[in-house]
Formats: structure tokens, sequence, C-alpha cells
């Protein structure tokens, strides 16, 4: 069996289920194995994060640092710097 990939907080992710169906979002925190909380910085805000089941989630590649860092070192991070990193993926994947 091969071993799953962790999530990581700031991970950009796309959301395979419910009616956020195919947006993006940044992981916020990882609760255990099977969950997390996303925010998307538009819709879902940081303040109300979604928990979901990471069966749910097709996790991206990119790891936004800007998130990851403000998440560390302040313990929040601002719905501005999600929308960001979820643009910058956006561009990023469009190239």
């Amino acid at each position: 069996m091969p071993e799953k990939e962790l999530p990581q907080i700031g991970q950009i992710v796309t959301v395979l289920r419910g009616k956020d169906e195919g947006t993006p979002a940044v992981i916020l925190a990882v609760l255990d194995e099977r969950f997390v909380m996303i925010a998307d910085g538009h819709k879902r805000k940081v303040q109300e994060p979604k928990k979901k089941n990471l069966l749910h989630l097709a996790l991206m590649p990119q790891v936004s640092e800007e998130v990851a860092n403000s998440l560390r070192e302040s313990g929040s991070v601002t719905n501005g710097k999600l929308r960001f990193a979820i643009q910058k993926y956006i561009q990023r994947k469009g190239e």
C-alpha cells in the first residue's frame, strides 16, 4: 500500500466534495490523519474555517510559505494572504 502524502499547513488543496466542490483553498490546521481545517479567504474566511475529510480534498504540490510562516509565527493569517496565495497558485497553474 503506497504511503499517503501528509498534508502540510499552508498547502493548497482543491475541494472534491460538498458545495465548495472545485474551489481551491489553503490548509490552516491538520487535526489528525483524516481531517484538516481549510479556508479560502473569500467565501470561507479564516475566522470560520471548514473541517474537511482528506478524502474529499486533492492535495496540490504547492505550499504557501507566506501562510505557513504567518501561522507558525503569530498563530493566525489574514484572509487577504489566503486569497493572494490561491491567486498565485492559479496564475502559476495557468502558465
